[in-house]
């Protein structure tokens, strides 16, 4: 190192350096500003004088050289105006140190700071990809996240240090999601939970939290489509709707507890792990075991209560009473480095709970097939207990791993094993018990629905003709003509043909055909557009989604019910059969038999969830009564529930000057497979409505105890 530059006049004795001493350097960007000395001044022999201060470009006075950054090779040219001695004649143009950085020979400013590897801009986390959810809330109790691969702690997210013109840019539509949000919370009664009950709460606490979570999440995902993919940006509403639910209070069983959480059955499914959080089921959003500590003799020790298995490690629990459990840590993680897992943490808790016999939460992840094996189904699979422990050698390689064994608990509902039967059936390795009809459509749908009484020796309903569609005698007219799209390519989020601006400038579906807000009315796209069948605007055209099955009930006659899980805001069906003039009700259900009437003139009990979010009015009596009694669907086997898990939803199509309303069934809630589909059959008016009530047998906690 040569003996110049900054700092060679400072008396430094000549000689061989030290290279064993510590060096006290400060960077370039604390160096203290440097003042002219005037003639017959110097530093040890100061004299009074005025402040004055050189600007960094100059003027100079003599004595003192302009230096780098600042030395520029056309000082020479200046005026001469500008050459008077220490004034500020010249505008100062500081330029910060920082702003500048070694040039190479492509141009490049240098290698870039290493950063946290960004999300995917579109697309459901699995339970396989767990470092994609990366929220704030990444535990139900904590701002830290344990992650299952390493076993460390992550702490609070940075924010973008975007500047309010950057963030502009990159969000030109920027939405305020708080009022939508507070109108959700103050519709189902959520903006201030008793403290009591987000402790412990309830079912009904419980589903209230679930349908305003999954409301605001379709909501936001359908501005966020509208707005379009910004790119780098992660697109999670998941997690930004339950990080603002958690920050408003908006969740429930809070204490950690072992056993059953209340307001959470076994057999529930979930379709995000936010969702487990929310409700108390299992904290970690990313973790596969969540565990408290507790003090019974001496000191404390950490328990398990909860485990999430879907496919991240190598489980193993096909036959759906037993599950060999794998540890997390260690050779799972992604980078491809393999360690041996640590008896710490979750894996400490489960070898605990195999001395303490205590019970342990089961949540099992199946692959979403409807969503095309994108992200996963959670099922509450129900209590287990933790019979054994030991360590093996991981398959992957020559690391250490623990497994754990767990029975489930007996006398518990069906859950997983009821999947295993489903699938069964569907694949023909097993046969469905008390199948009258394999097909009761005969063909007419893209899935059978089978006739099924495993109750009595009922061979059927009463015959009619099987009908997809609805029947219009004459449709609706209306004043001005309606020209259809020219989308070629399907209708887009976001775009401008008559469709989708007849909807408010959304897409009231996504791309797997859930409803994502419901509104007073929806418009899908008619027979004079030029979209494709497979639009997502024709989604109630395509028939049900999902297959569903006829089957006898117990005490209620025939009802319809599904073999797939059904998302919130899925489509179920259409209510098919014959448009009949209002005047002809009465001619219908005379002899006390089912009447397979729906009348959209009666008043039906709000749900707040249909309220628009553009203040719409609730949801009024419209003109339009079908009849399928002697011809209809599977909807007409719908029982009434006075607390339904389906929901109804007018749907118009408009060809030039008519018009033709239809009937389309959508799910409140995520509902489970072989969960009876109920929707509420509305209220008649009071001159009509002691000869038309019914005994009501739904066993709801809110039945009214008749229906119409």
């Amino acid at each position: 190192m040569e003996q110049g530059g900054f700092g060679s006049d400072s008396g430094t004795p000549p000689g061989p350096i030290d290279k064993s001493k510590v060096l006290d350097v400060k960077p370039l960007r604390c160096l203290v500003p440097v003042f002219p000395t005037p003639n017959g001044m110097t530093s040890t022999n100061p004299q009074p004088s005025p402040f004055v201060c050189v600007p960094p470009s100059g003027p100079f006075p003599p004595g003192v050289s302009p230096f780098y950054p600042f030395l520029s090779p056309n000082d020479s040219g200046r005026s001469a105006e500008n050459q008077e001695g220490f004034g500020f004649g010249t505008p100062i143009s500081p330029v910060p140190l920082n702003s500048f950085r070694t040039p190479t020979a492509n141009g490049d400013a240098g290698p870039r700071r290493p950063g946290r590897p960004r999300s995917a801009a579109n697309g459901l986390a699995t339970d396989d990809d767990d470092s994609q959810h990366s929220d704030q809330f990444g535990s139900g109790y904590s701002n830290d996240v344990e992650d299952t691969s390493t076993g460390k702690k992550r702490g609070r997210p940075r924010k973008s240090r975007l500047s309010q013109s950057d963030n502009a840019a990159a969000h030109p539509l920027e939405v305020d999601m708080d009022p939508l949000l507070n109108q959700l919370l103050a519709s189902f009664k959520l903006a201030e939970v008793d403290q009591v009950k987000k402790a412990d709460g309830d079912k009904e606490l419980a589903g209230r939290i679930l349908l305003v979570y999954d409301l605001f999440r379709r909501r936001m995902t359908q501005i966020e489509e509208r707005r379009g993919e910004t790119p780098g940006a992660a697109r999670r509403p998941d997690l930004k709707g339950a990080n603002l639910l958690m920050t408003r209070g908006a969740r429930t069983n809070q204490t950690k507890r072992i056993g059953n959480v209340p307001g959470v059955e076994v057999g529930d499914i979930f379709f995000f792990r936010m969702e487990l959080c929310l409700v108390g089921l299992h904290a970690p959003s990313m973790a596969g075991i969540d565990y408290m500590s507790v003090r019974l003799t001496g000191d404390e020790e950490p328990i398990a209560v909860s485990i999430v298995s879907s496919g991240g490690y190598d489980d193993e629990g096909d036959d759906g009473e037993v599950l060999i459990y794998t540890g997390q840590g260690g050779v799972q993680r992604r980078d491809g480095q393999m360690f041996d897992q640590k008896l710490e943490r979750g894996n400490l808790a489960l070898e605990k709970s195999v001395h303490r016999r205590n019970e342990v939460r089961v949540i099992r992840g199946v692959v979403d097939v409807q969503n095309g094996g994108r992200g996963k189904v959670y099922i509450y699979d129900g209590l287990y207990r933790v019979q054994d422990s030991w360590a093996e050698k991981s398959k992957l390689g020559n690391c250490s791993i623990f497994r754990y064994k767990l029975l489930r608990v007996p006398g518990q509902p069906e859950a997983f094993t009821l999947w295993k039967s489903l699938q069964q059936w569907r694949d023909g390795t097993a046969t469905r018990v008390g199948v009258i009809l394999p097909d009761l459509t005969s063909g007419a749908e893209s899935q059978p629905v089978c006739l099924v009484n495993d109750v009595d020796d009922e061979k059927g309903p009463a015959y009619f003709t099987y009908i997809p569609s609805l029947k219009y005698s004459k449709p609706f007219m209306k004043s001005n003509p309606s020209m259809g799209c020219q989308c070629l390519g399907g209708c887009q989020p976001g775009g401008s043909c008559s469709c989708v601006q007849k909807n408010g400038g959304y897409l009231p579906f996504n791309s797997i055909g859930v409803l994502m807000s419901y509104k007073t009315l929806v418009h899908e796209c008619g027979s004079a557009c030029s979209c494709p069948p497979n639009c997502r605007n024709r989604t109630t055209q395509a028939g049900p989604k999902v297959r569903v099955e006829v089957f006898k009930t117990k005490n209620r006659g025939w009802g319809l019910r599904s073999w797939d899980p059904i998302r919130g805001g899925g489509f179920v069906c259409e209510y098919a059969g014959e448009v009949i003039d209002e005047s002809r009700v009465g001619e219908f259900g005379n002899d006390g038999d089912d009447d397979y009437i729906f009348d959209a003139t009666r008043m039906y009990e709000p749900l707040e969830a249909t309220r628009d979010y553009n203040d719409e009015s609730k949801k009024a009596p419209y003109p339009l009564v079908i009849s399928a009694k002697k011809g209809g669907n599977v909807a007409r086997f719908m029982n009434h529930s006075c607390s339904p898990n389906v929901y109804w939803q007018l749907v118009v199509r408009e060809i030039n000057n008519e018009t033709y309303y239809h009937v389309a069934f959508f799910a409140i809630r995520h509902i489970p497979p072989m969960q009876e589909l109920t929707f509420d059959y509305g209220m008649v008016p009071p001159d009509k409505a002691d000869r038309r009530r019914k005994k009501c047998l739904c066993g709801s906690l809110n039945c009214r105890g008749y229906f119409y």
